[in-house]
């Protein structure tokens, strides 16, 4: 039975929206909407406690300081007030933020909730202040410097220069951010190609700057010219090694010593790994008890650009 008492009440409910009455269904929606209406209107007129979260908005020395993080946007406070207010609140309409005013930066690291009262208590208006739920607010602030430097083409992937010298324009780029960052930055600046130019290198690119976050620039982008870079060349005497000699014989050498001829940029010099230079010698070349064979490279540093054998041949003897 309360099966089917309730089945014929949704029948009568709907019936003006079926049948031959479905044009009484707008009387219906106007009750409806009205009898919503007078209790939205109830429940704004009265007065509630709760909790909302109330906009902040930070002063400080914009020309010194910066922050390294967002800044708190909001703190949530209990206040007691009108629906209608609560309302306009939580929409945001016509709220004045509380201002929060910063000292001693940057060493202020923390703002705590209950010192934020007397800027909420004036910002807040038709609305009754209770206390503040959030605890701590954490700021964090670093000085604002300034740096000019010249730029330089950034090595390759492996440490080792590039072969193309570079005409920057600009000549030097402006860094304003946080004093902890602008300060560690390169001099000069390494500027990263976007890809290794192929063909002609008489052109010019535009290549964006980059940085770390929070630091600007005073340009986007530079425009760079690439011509191919010279080399320098250094000898370095080397001593032979022989392979597939026979063991318990003694040979000697002459000279004892080949000259290498190793090409690398200028910069890469100091930095060539000549334990990875091997200059070999072959027995199976040697032909009767005293010959002469022709040293081979077997193995050059990485950051050399050429690398030539100048010493021709090596007279090879078995000492008996």
């Amino acid at each position: 039975m309360p099966r089917a008492r309730t089945i014929q009440l949704i029948r009568w409910f709907t019936s003006p929206f079926s049948g031959s009455e479905q044009r009484s269904w707008w009387p219906v929606l106007v009750c409806l909407f009205a009898a919503s209406t007078i209790w939205v209107l109830n429940a704004l007129n009265k007065t509630y406690t709760t909790r909302i979260s109330y906009p902040l908005t930070w002063e400080y020395d914009t020309t010194r300081y910066l922050p390294l993080q967002p800044l708190p946007p909001a703190v949530t406070v209990n206040v007691t007030g009108r629906g209608w207010k609560l309302l306009r609140k939580n929409l945001m309409v016509d709220v004045r933020p509380a201002e929060v005013r910063l000292g001693r930066l940057p060493d202020t690291r923390y703002v705590l909730g209950q010192a934020l009262r007397p800027s909420l208590q004036s910002a807040m208006e038709g609305l009754q202040f209770n206390y503040v739920v959030t605890d701590t607010l954490w700021v964090q602030f670093d000085r604002l410097a300034s740096r000019k430097l010249n730029l330089t083409l950034s090595r390759a992937t492996d440490g080792s220069a590039l072969p193309y010298a570079a005409e920057f324009e600009p000549k030097s780029i402006v860094f304003r951010g946080p004093a902890t960052m602008v300060n560690f930055l390169a001099d000069p600046y390494p500027v990263h190609l976007p890809q290794a130019p192929a063909g002609s290198t008489s052109g010019s690119m535009r290549v964006p700057i980059g940085g770390p976050d929070l630091v600007q620039t005073n340009v986007q982008e530079v425009r760079v010219r690439l011509r191919p870079r010279p080399v320098v060349t250094v000898p370095v005497w080397v001593t032979p090694e022989l392979r597939d000699f026979p063991e318990g014989r003694q040979f000697r050498l002459q000279p004892a010593t080949v000259e290498v001829q190793l090409q690398s940029f200028p910069e890469d010099t100091a930095r060539l790994d000549l334990s990875r230079l091997h200059v070999l010698l072959y027995f199976g070349q040697l032909v009767g008890p005293d010959s002469t064979l022709q040293p081979m490279l077997s193995e050059t540093p990485g950051l050399a650009r050429g690398a030539r054998v100048v010493t021709s041949k090596v007279k090879v003897s078995l000492v008996r």
